[in-house]
């Protein structure tokens, strides 16, 4: 197909939702919804991730460096762009998408630490309209954190971020990493060393980085061998000592709600709530009331 010159932009298009200024320092994840027609794309630093979140097929034409690729777009198709590269795409309908690009440093980070590679050595490799339902769930997950302004934190949005750059170095990148497999968990000592510092930091933003450094290991076997020892994710503890912390505040002192919230380590009331109601299935003022 010839495109016309009239039908690219050079420029692209203002996201819907952004991350930009979220403090997200692994990922920018956007949002786009745009009619039909192209753009055309600079060569970028990082690799690039879309996901297609519209629900009606939709016929499109791209490239990225000498790679071409013509195919009938659908919600969940993925589309991945290594860095380094110039891009382009022409879609001939309206079309609505995920844009996650993921900083080379951390790539790096999690190849070299998590996956024991070169990472030197690690290339993302192109791909166009492919189907990956790990990776799918997980840009899910990121795109619902987005709408929610990153309410869970950054140990969530930290372990969403790094369980992202292993699943795509697995499946598309030049070196097939294999995964290490651990059954003993973290140990007595070190379990016991993270569960009180979590505890005595409810409050706080906690990083999936330091606790992992307090463990003397990577972020993923971190994350593998304390949901092997605890049977949650360490972003499921955090929340779980949260709205136990919280019981204990409703039931045995005056504190309005907003100031458990707070306490706990929520940033809003209704954030709090939400959480809340999830796990224990009733509100916290019901919860204070029985």
């Amino acid at each position: 197909m010839k495109v016309s010159h009239s039908s690219i932009n050079q420029n692209p298009r203002l996201p819907i939702v952004s991350s930009h200024n979220l403090g997200w320092e692994s990922v920018l994840v956007q949002e786009y919804q745009q009619p039909s027609g192209g753009m055309k794309f600079p060569a970028e630093v990082d690799p690039v991730i879309i996901l297609i979140l519209t629900t009606q097929p939709h016929r499109t034409y791209e490239s990225a460096g000498n790679y071409h690729h013509i195919g009938l777009y659908r919600q969940g198709d993925l589309c991945i762009t290594p860095s380094g590269i110039p891009s382009s795409y022409y879609a001939e309908d309206h079309h609505q998408y995920l844009y996650v690009q993921i900083s080379s440093s951390f790539i790096q980070q999690v190849a070299e630490e998590d996956l024991e590679l070169n990472p030197n050595r690690v290339d993302v490799m192109p791909a166009f309209q492919v189907r990956n339902p790990q990776l799918e769930q997980l840009l899910r997950l990121l795109q619902t954190e987005l709408h929610q302004g990153g309410r869970m934190g950054r140990l969530y949005l930290e372990s969403l971020a790094n369980a992202l750059v292993v699943n795509l170095l697995q499946d598309y990148s030049a070196i097939h990493p294999r995964i290490t497999q651990f059954n003993q968990g973290l140990g007595d000592h070190k379990l016991l060393q993270i569960t009180h510092y979590i505890d005595e930091a409810l409050d706080q933003d906690l990083k999936l980085a330091h606790l992992a450094q307090l463990a003397k290991m990577s972020q993923s076997h971190f994350s593998r061998l304390f949901k092997q020892s605890m049977g949650l994710s360490p972003h499921q503890y955090l929340l779980q000592q949260r709205v136990e912390r919280a019981k204990q505040l409703l039931k045995h002192t005056n504190q309005s709600l907003v100031e458990i919230a707070l306490a706990c380590g929520f940033d809003s009331h209704s954030h709090f709530t939400r959480q809340f109601r999830q796990i224990t299935g009733i509100t916290p003022k019901a919860y204070r009331m029985n």
